[in-house]
């Protein structure tokens, strides 16, 4: 479904995660990393245990050139897929935060 579909359905009342997901993807996909943060965070706002919208709104942030909060959103959604046993989110998010550690040791 391309972008102009999706925000249809959002202006249309039909908002939940899923739909915020999918348009921070395509946002962040196209290069433009501020409005995938918008539509991320408020998939998280929407379901707070959705460990895929965490992943990909650390993805955003870092794309955006915000490391620390890039960090912070990993932090929290390692929290919650450990919690969900989301193992495969876990190990993802494992890898990006070496990842800046790794970058910030040098």
């Amino acid at each position: 479904m391309n972008k102009d579909a999706l925000l249809n359905m959002l202006a249309s009342g039909r908002d939940n995660a899923m739909l915020r997901l999918s348009l921070g993807t395509l946002y962040l996909n196209d290069g433009e990393p501020a409005s995938a943060v918008e539509h991320l965070r408020k998939a998280i706002e929407i379901d707070p245990a959705y460990s895929a919208a965490y992943k990909l709104l650390g993805k955003a942030l870092l794309q955006h050139g915000r490391t620390d909060d890039a960090e912070a959103a990993w932090r929290d959604g390692l929290a919650v897929a450990e919690r969900r046993g989301d193992m495969q989110t876990v190990r993802e998010i494992t890898v990006f935060l070496k990842r800046i550690d790794k970058a910030r040791s040098g």
